[in-house]
Order: C-alpha cells, then sequence, then structure tokens
C-alpha cells in the first residue's frame, strides 16, 4: 500500500498554481484537486483566496473561456454549454457573460453547417425519419428546438 505524499500548504499553493495556470479551472475543479491532495478545510480557504488574489482563478475567466471553447472546437450549443457550466457551479451572471462571448450570427452559421454536414451522413430513406434523426441529433448537441426546426425545415423544403 502506497502512502500519499502530503503537502504543506506552501507546497500545495504551488501544485495549485500550476494546475491553474496551464488550463482555465472552475472553482469546483480546485476543490475537487484540494481535497485530492487531502488539504485540511483551513488550509484549502488559504490557497483558494490566494489563487483568486493572484488571478490564477478567475471564474468569469473560466466561463468565457469555457464557452468558446466548447462552442468553437466541440460545435456545442447553448443549452448544453449552459447545463456544463451550471453542474461546475458557475453563477448565473458569468453564464450570461459566457454566451456573450458567442457571436449570434456565427451562432447560427455553425448550426446550418452542422446540419447540413449531417443530412449527407443519415442514410435513412423515410423522410420523416431522416428529419427526426436530423433533429434528434442537433438537439443533443445542445441548439434550441426552435432554431433547430427552422434549419430542418428550411432544409427539407429545399430537397
Amino acid at each position: 500500500m502506497k502512502n500519499k505524499k502530503s503537502y504543506t500548504v506552501d507546497e500545495a499553493t504551488k501544485v495549485l498554481e500550476h494546475f491553474c495556470s496551464y488550463q482555465e479551472r472552475s472553482h469546483k475543479e480546485v476543490e475537487k484537486k484540494l481535497y485530492d491532495l487531502k488539504m485540511i478545510p483551513a488550509a484549502k480557504e488559504k490557497i483558494i483566496l490566494h489563487l483568486i488574489q493572484y488571478n490564477f482563478l478567475n471564474e468569469e475567466r473560466f466561463s468565457k473561456a469555457f464557452a468558446r471553447g466548447k462552442f468553437s472546437i466541440k460545435k456545442w450549443g447553448k443549452l448544453k454549454i449552459i447545463n456544463e457550466l451550471k453542474f461546475r457551479d458557475i453563477s448565473s451572471y458569468n453564464i450570461i457573460t459566457a454566451l456573450k462571448e458567442i457571436d449570434d450570427q456565427e451562432y447560427k452559421n455553425t448550426l446550418q453547417a452542422l446540419a447540413e454536414k449531417k443530412i449527407k451522413l443519415i442514410k435513412e430513406t423515410n423522410y420523416f425519419k431522416k428529419r427526426a434523426k436530423l433533429s434528434a441529433f442537433l438537439i443533443s448537441k445542445g441548439y434550441e428546438t426552435s432554431l433547430v426546426y427552422e434549419i430542418v425545415n428550411q432544409l427539407f423544403s429545399e430537397e
């Protein structure tokens, strides 16, 4: 049985500074890391305050980077981004701020491109089943139902 290394507050602070400096982190991720390091509550509080004070930890910056990244790289819709941010205990204010990072026109263009790409991959021949599969896919990516149906109706009226 291996004994996990125990950390002093200073050592744990350095570990967490590194943890936060190579990627934006949420408070929840930092708290989990501190839990994994088996830090006592007073030490956790001191380290988190240090990280915030020296700008290693910034919830608004994290939520903006998260929203931009998931939208531009994974093509997630706003609903999925909102749910993931809520899961990470991000405040409503920061969620709203993060969503402002996504340009409305770019959002619609991305949804359109995603739909056009997916429709070519659906082998279904039945018109209604094909529509349903496309709609379900786009909704599962986190796009709003009203936008999805607007795009799907437009694509199927062109066929």
